[in-house]
């Protein structure tokens, strides 16, 4: 695969894993690939869709300018808008935090038939939250156990759940920000606080690889995303989602060859009765 799959119950050691991957391939060719992907992805939403049976979330976290936005952009670019539905988590506000942690997440994960995309996650709960001590270790700590609890539960009752981690450099991350700065059009991009939390890399770092090692589990694994090249970045995605998916169809297509037969026996019995009438 394009993206490391995170086996469950292996140590994560990012600097391991090179985010400027490319797959041994040419920049045309990733985007050929992507391409066929795409489309195979395209057909697979609309059988999703149309079964009912299993809800897809797709999470993304990463750094800032890792590329969340650019991924969602591309890859979901063919989907059909009424299937899907991307969710942002940002700060949460004083409702959100008079509950527990999930409260916020678990009612917008998405419905039978639909592509939920998390933008950020219920994770920023043992990133960020970790990282800046917003609650006690022991807090944050039990935290682990009830996220894996918690997709465990949206697994079992039909949700396929895909979570990616876009990895990018530390250099890489710092060229991004300086052209944000240099791109007049999108100086509302700008934040001082991208490159405060910039500070605390390594902190991040080993955050993510603590949830990474203890929340890739069989029926949510974590995959990591080589996200250096955008084009790269996109490809993994799709694959992921794509290999993910496909065991899925024939359950799709029981469904909707019953469907099918039920929706023809009606329409004949319908014609039948017309004649009837005559």
């Amino acid at each position: 695969m394009y993206a490391h799959k995170v086996t469950p119950g292996t140590r994560v050691r990012l600097h391991d894993i090179d985010p400027g991957a490319n797959g041994g391939l040419t920049k045309e060719e990733g985007r050929a690939r992507f391409a066929e992907l795409n489309a195979e992805l395209d057909v697979m939403q609309e059988e999703l869709y149309a079964a009912g049976i299993h809800a897809l979330l797709l999470i993304l976290q990463g750094m800032d300018t890792a590329g969340k936005d650019g991924a969602i952009r591309n890859v979901m670019l063919n989907l059909n808008p009424q299937g899907c539905r991307v969710e942002s988590f940002k700060a949460p506000t004083e409702e959100e935090l008079a509950h527990d942690f999930l409260w916020r997440v678990h009612k917008v994960v998405p419905r039978k038939g639909m592509v939920g995309v998390f933008n950020r996650s219920h994770y920023e709960d043992v990133l960020v939250v970790r990282v800046h001590s917003l609650v006690p270790e022991l807090v944050w700590r039990a935290r682990y156990d009830q996220i894996n609890a918690f997709e465990r539960l949206l697994a079992d009752t039909g949700t396929i759940i895909v979570k990616c981690f876009l990895h990018i450099s530390k250099e890489e991350q710092e060229q991004r920000l300086r052209a944000r700065e240099e791109d007049v059009a999108k100086a509302w991009k700008l934040s001082a606080g991208d490159w405060r939390e910039r500070e605390r890399w390594g902190d991040y770092m080993a955050a993510y690889e603590e949830a990474l090692t203890r929340c890739s589990t069989d029926h949510a694994p974590w995959y990591i995303i080589p996200a250096n090249r955008k084009w790269y970045r996109d490809l993994a995605i799709s694959e992921a989602l794509v290999e993910t998916l496909r065991p899925y169809r024939d359950d799709w297509r029981r469904a909707l060859d019953a469907m099918s037969r039920a929706r023809r026996a009606e329409l004949e019995a319908f014609r039948a009765e017309q004649r009837r009438a005559q």
